[in-house]
C-alpha cells in the first residue's frame, strides 16, 4: 500500500456539492486546496481555502502553485464550480451568458491547464468535471440552453481529453448530476424537483461526493459521462 498522500483541488467549494467534496476528500485522508469568491479561512492544515474568481488565470495558477507548494504535488483536479440559470432562451442577457462563459468554460479551461502540466511530470492524475444530465436530457419545463452550451462542452471537451491522455498517466472524467438538494434549491420546490426523477427524490449531496471518489478509484475508467440522476437518463 503506497504511504503518499494524495492531493486534490476542488472549486466551487465553499457550499453545496463543492463542500460536499471537500470533506469526502478530507474523510478519505486527502489534503486538499479548496477555491470560491467567498470561501472562508480554514484552521484545518490539511485544507488550504483560496478565494477568487475561478474564470480569473491567476486564481488558476495560484490553486495549482498551492497544492504543489505546500503540498508536494496533486492527483486530482474537480472542476465543480458552475453557474446555472433557468431561463427562457430569449431572455437570456449579455452578461448571463458572459458569466456562464467565465465560470463555467474559462474556469475549466485555465485550471485544467495548469493542473494537466503538473499531472504530465508526475506521470498520473485525474481530472473531473461537474456537468448536468440536462445535457442529455433536455427538459421543457427547465429551459436552461446555456447550461446545455456551457456543461455541453465540458461533457465533450471530457472525452477529448481523455483521449490526448489517456497513454500519459491522466484519466478525464465528468459526474452529471440530476437535481440535488443543494442551497440553490430552496425547500419548498423540493416536493416539484423530486418528481422529475423516475425515482422521485431529488439527489443528495452525498450521492455526487461518492460518484467522484468511485471515479477516482476507478483506474481504467476515463472518458466517462457518470449521470446519478436518479434515473432520468434512462428515460420517463
Amino acid at each position: 500500500m503506497s504511504d503518499i498522500q494524495k492531493v486534490a483541488i476542488v472549486t466551487g467549494a465553499s457550499q453545496g456539492l463543492g463542500l460536499g467534496i471537500v470533506n469526502a476528500f478530507r474523510a478519505r485522508g486527502y489534503r486538499v486546496v479548496a477555491n470560491s469568491r467567498s470561501i472562508a479561512p480554514s484552521d484545518d492544515p490539511g485544507l488550504i481555502a483560496i478565494p477568487g474568481d475561478i474564470g480569473d488565470p491567476a486564481t488558476a495558477k495560484r490553486l495549482v502553485e498551492e497544492a504543489v507548494g505546500r503540498f508536494g504535488r496533486l492527483d486530482t483536479l474537480v472542476n465543480n464550480a458552475g453557474i446555472f440559470i433557468a431561463s427562457p432562451f430569449t431572455d437570456y442577457s449579455e452578461d448571463q451568458y458572459r458569466q456562464k462563459l467565465r465560470t463555467n468554460l474559462d474556469g475549466f479551461f485555465f485550471t485544467t491547464q495548469e493542473a494537466i502540466r503538473v499531472m504530465e511530470k508526475q506521470g498520473s492524475g485525474h481530472i473531473v468535471q461537474i456537468t448536468t444530465t440536462l445535457v442529455d436530457n433536455a427538459d421543457s419545463r427547465i429551459p436552461s440552453v446555456l447550461a446545455s452550451l456551457t456543461k455541453g462542452g465540458l461533457d465533450a471537451a471530457t472525452r477529448s481529453l481523455a483521449i490526448e491522455y489517456a497513454a500519459r498517466g491522466i484519466r478525464v472524467n465528468a459526474v452529471a448530476p440530476g437535481i440535488i438538494k443543494t442551497p440553490m434549491n430552496p425547500p419548498e420546490m423540493h416536493e416539484t424537483l423530486a418528481a422529475l426523477h423516475p425515482m422521485g427524490r431529488m439527489g443528495e449531496i452525498e450521492d455526487i461526493a461518492q460518484a467522484v471518489l468511485y471515479l477516482d478509484d476507478a483506474k481504467f475508467v476515463t472518458g466517462e459521462i457518470l449521470h446519478v440522476d436518479g434515473g432520468q437518463i434512462a428515460g420517463h
